[in-house]
């Protein structure tokens, strides 16, 4: 590893070729749940979700701070991540759109947390949130998690800021 200093050009690094850069990185997308303190279901469509240890069973989701949904991860208690099929982009756009209505015509059960689950996902991970914190724009929400399913199928996957498939689907 070097000790050298980072170049002061990296400092002013412009945010679209960041951007771009990221987005050479296939993910996963999902949409993470959470109740407000009156239990009204909130969600939002993020692709920055990831394991982080299994013993104890951690895992991590970035909330925008311009995000409607926002205040509900700096006051709540638990959340799930629905980790999506290939089929249901439908169900990701809606949840992308901004807005606090995502939940419109959108069926739900509570989990064993109490965290809205969506029907028919390819996954679920239930946490108690453990611990947040601030980063750049963004809110990084580290959860335990408590109940976990899994099912059978093809994941959607987001690359170059645009939605694929995996396992030959179309």
């Amino acid at each position: 590893m070097s000790s050298e200093t980072v170049p002061s050009a990296v400092a002013n690094l412009d945010a679209h070729r960041f951007r771009r850069a990221c987005a050479r990185f296939a993910t996963g997308v999902a949409i993470v749940t959470i109740l407000d303190g009156d239990g009204a279901p909130h969600g939002m469509t993020v692709n920055s979700f990831t394991s982080v240890s299994l013993h104890p069973p951690l895992f991590l989701v970035c909330i925008d701070h311009r995000a409607s949904i926002y205040p509900n991860f700096r006051k709540g208690r638990s959340l799930a991540i629905n980790v999506l099929r290939a089929e249901q982009r439908d169900l990701s756009v809606r949840f992308a759109r901004p807005g606090a209505s995502r939940f419109h015509l959108t069926d739900w059960k509570a989990g064993v947390t109490g965290a809205p689950l969506l029907p028919g996902v390819l996954a679920t991970l239930e946490g108690k949130i453990s611990h947040t914190v601030e980063a750049g724009d963004h809110l990084i929400v580290l959860a335990e998690a408590l109940n976990v399913t899994a099912g059978t199928g093809h994941p959607l996957a987001y690359f170059e800021s645009k939605y694929h498939t995996l396992g030959g689907l179309p």
